[in-house]
C-alpha cells in the first residue's frame, strides 16, 4: 500500500514538472546558478588552501647559535625542541655545513668569497631549522627557545638570535586574508542559497495556485495532507537533481580549460585533476545541495500556502 501511494505521488510530481515546463526551467536555471557558485567556491577554497600550505611549508624558525656554542649543547637543545608536540620536524646545520652552503650561494660573488678567505676562520654559527605543525605554534616554540631551555648545561646562553618575528608577521597577514576569503565565500553561498529558496518557494506557490482545482477535488475525495503535498516535494527533488547534473556538466569543460592555468600559477594545483579525482565527493556536495534546496523550498512553499 505504501509503495503504491509512493508510486502515485512520484508520478504526479513528474507530470506536474513537465506540465509546468516554463516555471520548471526558470527554477532549474536559478538553482543551477546557486550550485555553480557553491562548486566554484569549493575549487577556490582548494586553490587557496594549497597556496597557504605551500607558504606554510616555506615558513619556519631558524635558530642561530653563537660560534662558541659546543655541538653537544646545540644537539641537546635540538632534542629538547623535537620533544615539543608542536614541532613537526627539525634540521641541524653545523658550522661547517653552513659555511659550505654560504660559499655555494655566493660562488659567483668573488668579492664575498675573497673577503671570506681573508678572514681566515669560519664566521658562521650552527643553525637549527624548525617547522611547526601549525602557524600559531611558532610563538610557543620561540618562547621555549628564549627560556632557560636553550642554555648550555653550565647556564651560558648559546642562542645568538631567532628569526621568528619577521615570519610571524607575514604568515599571520596571509592567514587573515584566507580567513576573510573563506568568510566571504560562505556568505555568498548563504545569500545565493536563500535567493534560490525564495525563487523556488514562489515558483512552487505559483504551481500550487495553478493546481488549486485539483487540490480541491483531492480534498473532497479524502486525500491525506501528505498525499497532496508529496507531488510538489517530488518536483523540488527533480529541480535539485537536474540542476546538479547541469552544474556538473558545466564544470567538466570549465575545469579542463582552467586546469593548466591553475597548475602554473597556484602551487601546482590542477583543478581538472582535482575535479576528476574527487568527482564523487563533488557529486555528493552539488547533488546534495541541489536536492536539499529543492525539497526544502518545495515543502516550505506547500506548508505556507496550502491550507491543508
Amino acid at each position: 500500500m505504501f509503495f503504491t501511494k509512493l508510486k502515485r505521488v512520484s508520478r504526479a510530481g513528474f507530470v506536474n514538472f513537465w506540465r509546468n515546463s516554463y516555471v520548471s526551467v526558470a527554477s532549474v536555471l536559478v538553482m543551477t546558478i546557486t550550485l555553480f557558485v557553491i562548486g566554484l567556491l569549493l575549487f577556490v577554497g582548494v586553490v587557496l588552501n594549497a597556496s597557504l600550505a605551500e607558504l606554510k611549508d616555506k615558513v619556519d624558525i631558524n635558530v642561530y647559535f653563537l660560534r662558541s656554542a659546543a655541538e653537544t649543547d646545540i644537539l641537546a637543545v635540538k632534542s629538547g625542541v623535537e620533544a615539543l608536540p608542536e614541532v613537526e620536524k627539525t634540521e641541524y646545520i653545523s658550522r661547517e655545513q653552513a659555511l659550505a652552503e654560504f660559499r655555494e650561494r655566493h660562488k659567483d660573488d668573488q668579492l664575498t668569497i675573497q673577503a671570506l678567505d681573508e678572514l681566515g676562520e669560519n664566521p658562521l654559527g650552527a643553525v637549527i631549522n624548525i617547522k611547526a605543525r601549525e602557524v600559531s605554534q611558532y610563538e610557543g616554540i620561540a618562547k621555549f627557545l628564549e627560556s632557560k631551555n636553550a642554555l648550555s648545561p653550565g647556564g651560558t646562553q648559546i642562542v645568538d638570535r631567532i628569526n621568528y618575528a619577521q615570519n610571524k608577521l607575514a604568515i599571520e597577514r596571509l592567514t587573515r586574508i584566507i580567513d576573510a576569503a573563506r568568510t566571504l565565500g560562505l556568505t555568498v553561498i548563504i545569500i545565493f542559497g536563500l535567493i534560490s529558496i525564495l525563487i523556488t518557494f514562489n515558483t512552487i506557490r505559483l504551481i500550487v495556485f495553478m493546481s488549486r482545482e485539483e487540490i480541491s477535488v483531492m480534498r473532497l475525495v479524502g486525500a491525506s495532507s501528505m498525499y497532496i503535498r508529496g507531488p510538489f516535494v517530488v518536483e523540488g527533488f527533480m529541480y535539485g537533481v537536474i540542476s546538479g547534473i547541469v552544474t556538473l556538466l558545466i564544470f567538466w569543460p570549465l575545469t579542463s580549460w582552467l586546469g593548466p592555468v591553475t597548475e602554473n600559477f597556484f602551487s601546482g594545483v590542477n583543478v581538472a585533476s582535482y575535479y576528476w579525482h574527487n568527482f564523487f565527493q563533488i557529486l555528493l556536495i552539488i547533488m546534495g545541495s541541489g536536492i536539499g534546496l529543492g525539497v526544502v523550498s518545495s515543502y516550505l512553499a506547500v506548508r505556507r500556502y496550502l491550507k491543508i
